[in-house]
């Protein structure tokens, strides 16, 4: 635990008033926020101009590709922002989607492209969150959300075996093994 810290080129440095720390170089840090986390990912930001990009108005959601990475941040990956009625498998998938991202399996598209998928699922999200649209919940559009991230990575989005079992056999994590 550290009172503050500032992320440099390669890693982060942990501003510990009672000792001497030296910097962290790192390839990947993992910044937990727990309860409001919107705020603490807010504030680990210096720049305004890097805070607007992630929050901007608070008529916007949190404006994330594939609920994962700011298209104007590619740097940065959140995990766990979006909520979903399984969200500890939609961590995983997510993780496991990232990974996939930083190993070279697959590119990011332009960055415009990817503000126009945001723009989608932000209106999708007002239109079905109501007013709590700003936490984002995957939970109607679940298992297409999955389909989407199954695709970026190059795997096949049908799992189920033959055209009536994708039709009326319930999705569950196993699928997605």
């Amino acid at each position: 635990r550290s009172p503050a810290f500032s992320f440099f080129e390669k890693g982060v440095e942990l501003d510990d008033s009672i000792k001497s720390t030296e910097p962290i170089t790192s390839d990947l840090v993992i910044f937990a926020t727990g309860y409001k986390g919107d705020q603490k990912l807010k504030d680990i930001f210096a720049s305004s101009e890097f805070k607007d990009y992630m929050f901007g108005s608070s008529n916007k959601t949190l404006s994330l590709y594939r609920e994962c990475i700011h298209p104007r941040i590619p740097q940065l990956g959140v995990i766990g922002f979006s909520e979903s009625l399984a969200n500890l498998y939609t961590s995983e998938i997510r993780c496991r989607w990232l990974f996939e991202l930083l190993d070279g399996k697959f590119k990011l598209p332009s960055i415009e492209e990817m503000e126009k998928d945001v723009i989608e699922w932000e209106k999708f999200m007002k239109r079905y969150s109501g007013k709590y649209y700003r936490g984002s919940c995957l939970g109607a559009l679940h298992i297409y959300y999955n389909d989407q991230l199954c695709i970026d990575m190059g795997f096949n989005p049908k799992r189920k075996d033959g055209y009536w079992a994708e039709l009326f056999e319930p999705y569950g994590p196993m699928d997605y093994a």
